[in-house]
């Protein structure tokens, strides 16, 4: 992921965890969440902001590879980068990172991404809204857009 990912700071909670006392896998797809929810929040608008244009933007598909585990209290770095904008749909990368208080020391946890179908409050697919389409269009990579 390139430098100018957007990241998100997140501590983890006793409830994150499992009776391993790591952190439960599907959690990450929660930190994924948090990741695009402030990526979407701080760089396009609000997904309140989405939804009262009538659109709804539901995970398609999602992938997770775990590289590492965290615990309770460990101070996470969520990295989030809109990698594909099409149509009716978008793709967001993903990099989960234990900060070690040093930056050099940053740990990879887990990595992956999500696909979004942009649809409708019928549940139909439909194009993406074009006063978002540009602000989208901006996260991209340069050699996406």
């Amino acid at each position: 992921m390139k430098e100018t990912a957007h990241r998100t700071f997140y501590r983890v909670i006793y409830g994150d965890t499992d009776a391993a006392a790591v952190v439960y896998n599907a959690n990450y797809l929660r930190f994924f969440e948090i990741g695009r929810t402030e990526l979407m929040r701080e760089k396009v608008c609000s997904y309140r902001e989405i939804e009262a244009l009538g659109i709804l933007l539901p995970v398609t598909e999602c992938f997770i590879r775990y590289k590492a585990f965290s615990r309770y209290d460990d101070l996470l770095i969520i990295e989030t980068e809109l990698v594909e904008l099409k149509k009716v749909s978008c793709k967001f990368s993903y990099r989960i990172l234990r900060d070690n208080n040093d930056s050099s020391k940053e740990q990879l946890i887990a990595k992956g991404y999500t696909i979004h179908a942009a649809v409708g409050r019928d549940g139909k697919l439909t194009r993406l809204p074009p006063e978002l389409v540009p602000r989208l269009q901006n996260l991209l990579p340069l050699e996406e857009q």
